[in-house]
């Protein structure tokens, strides 16, 4: 590896062994990167030293109006910030720093700001509680924080060392979105609009982006400069095909890697514009197209099949490209939306731990029922459990290498994701003679409810803190809206009885325990859970109910 730039060492220092990493193919030309570089520099500055410095970079809605923050003025609030973090905050590079907020330019400012000063961003979800919060923020050590002012309760309570969840890692935390004095953007005001970028190596870690596996417990996947710069210039150079007039918007948060390529990375890469907004609904997504003549949309194929019917209402006629990831389209949800709309869809298999799309085809490539093929750079191949691969047609589990890979921050789950150098993304596939993914289910207990992955047993252990609970069991249930439902089976202690009412008690208390959007949206009362000899739950007969 490069000599890192890091000062504090412990992203470097908490990668799995090398033994433990999956292959990476770098000798591709679109992935061929310098030893040293600093990937806020790569997206932002490159593109204002191209021209693009007075071109719309990332749009927003300010008092009900559309607002256009340029190139150029993107570029001075970041170097700003980074001097925020710098010299006021006294953060050094490699130090981890917590990002909470919507899809906002201050939360792109915050992102790139940090990835120029040399820090490791974690980004986390608008919704996460102060529980999910604390588990984040210990696993990473991390000391410091930026938060949107409207979001800050449930973090200030990691910051309480009278709260059960109080993190004792957690030095600082400043927000944005706020004009109070301490604010990111009062302090910034009177910094210089020039910063000088971290010499970061292109394998020196800049983010952490976390991911919950079955077991609930979250898993940290280590992401290099390189690894940002591979997801704008694979996917999107050989699938998307961006030009510097397109409008990119979208539902993805950017705290998850789908909507930090597609709402902020890619954009950026291509010299494009984003359109960032906080909230969006089926209907407010079209109003944002025909709003901003937006011309590629991101979001997941619940809100596709949702937004067709309501096409006639609004002019979006200047959409050209749009994509689907985040869970399993269906093939009448294809068909649906290119009826309505005349655009084939672009669909993707990816992952965090990849970082992003691995898996995809647009316009004429696209087959029926198929995901598409690698995308160019990487490999797949289908296997058995014993990592040998399987006759084409044939059932098995999805292996990928490429340039960018597994690497969980401190996590002996490491081995069970990359084995004999592939990783393994944990999805059940065949392929076609010619290399075409045809997608059949997840291999593992996670639930996929309108583009969210959400932890069974996370919800359980949500659910038992209910004094009515005796023991439940979550398993996600087919659904034509969304993929699939969080669906519970609860046994009462004594003295409960099953009612409705309770039902939707059990409810709320999830959702004021958890991130709201895992609760479970059926609950069945059983008199006992079915349960094998040695009294492990049997989920697949819990499916069959």
């Amino acid at each position: 590896m490069e000599p890192s730039a890091h000062v504090d060492t412990f992203a470097r220092d908490n990668l799995p062994p090398q033994d433990q990493w999956p292959v990476f193919l770098l000798d591709n030309p679109d992935g061929a990167y310098p030893a040293r570089f600093n990937c806020a520099t790569e997206l932002l500055d490159r593109s204002v030293e191209a021209g693009y410095r007075d071109r719309p970079a990332i749009w927003s809605e300010v008092d009900g109006r559309a607002h256009a923050t340029t190139y150029g003025e993107l570029l001075a609030m970041v170097n700003r910030s980074a001097h925020v973090l710098v010299e006021d905050m006294g953060l050094r590079p490699g130090n981890r720093l917590l990002l909470r907020g919507p899809n906002t330019l201050q939360m792109a400012v915050a992102f790139l700001a940090a990835l120029k000063a040399g820090l490791v961003v974690v980004p986390t979800m608008p919704l996460l509680r102060a529980k999910e919060l604390r588990q984040i923020i210990d696993k990473a050590k991390i000391g410091a924080a930026l938060c949107d002012a409207r979001l800050f309760d449930e973090l200030k309570r990691c910051a309480d060392s009278s709260d059960e969840y109080h993190c004792p890692d957690l030095g600082q935390m400043r927000v944005f979105h706020d004009d109070s004095p301490e604010s990111l953007e009062t302090l910034a005001v009177n910094k210089p609009d020039t910063f000088a970028a971290c010499d970061t190596a292109s394998d020196d870690v800049c983010l952490i982006a976390f991911t919950s596996g079955t077991t609930g417990a979250p898993k940290g996947c280590m992401h290099f400069h390189r690894d940002v710069l591979a997801m704008c210039d694979l996917f999107p150079r050989h699938i998307l095909k961006p030009a510097s007039g397109d409008v990119f918007c979208g539902t993805p948060p950017l705290a998850f890697t789908f909507g930090l390529g597609g709402m902020l990375c890619f954009p950026l890469r291509a010299g494009a514009s984003t359109v960032l907004i906080e909230r969006l609904t089926p209907e407010t997504l079209l109003q944002t197209v025909e709003r901003f003549r937006a011309t590629i949309m991101f979001t997941a194929p619940t809100f596709y099949r949702q937004m067709a019917p309501l096409l006639p209402r609004f002019d979006v006629s200047s959409l050209r490209k749009c994509v689907s990831a985040g869970e399993a389209l269906p093939d009448s949800t294809r068909a649906l939306w290119r009826d309505a709309s005349g655009i084939e869809m672009i669909d993707g298999i990816g992952g965090t731990e990849l970082i992003h799309i691995f898996v995809s085809a647009a316009a004429d490539n696209v087959r029926p029922n198929a995901i598409g093929r690698a995308v160019p750079g990487y490999v797949v191949q289908v296997v058995d459990e014993a990592m040998q691969p399987v006759p084409r047609g044939t059932i098995g589990k999805l292996a990928v290498r490429g340039p960018t890979g597994c690497r969980y921050l401190a996590d002996r789950r490491q081995l069970n994701f990359v084995r004999d150098g592939w990783n393994l993304p944990g999805d059940s596939v065949y392929q076609d003679e010619d290399g075409y993914i045809f997608y059949q289910a997840r291999a593992d207990d996670m639930i996929v409810s309108a583009g969210y992955n959400i932890s069974g047993p996370e919800v359980e252990s949500a659910l038992m803190q209910h004094e009515a609970v005796a023991e439940c069991g979550v398993v996600g249930a087919p659904d034509e809206t969304r993929g699939q439902i969080v669906k519970a089976f609860v046994v009462l202690r004594p003295n409960f009885a099953p009612s409705d009412k309770l039902g939707a008690q059990l409810q709320e208390f999830v959702k004021n325990t958890i991130a709201p959007y895992k609760y479970p949206r059926v609950i069945t009362f059983i008199e006992a859970l079915p349960r094998t000899e040695t009294g492990k739950l049997k989920r697949f007969a819990l499916r069959a109910m």
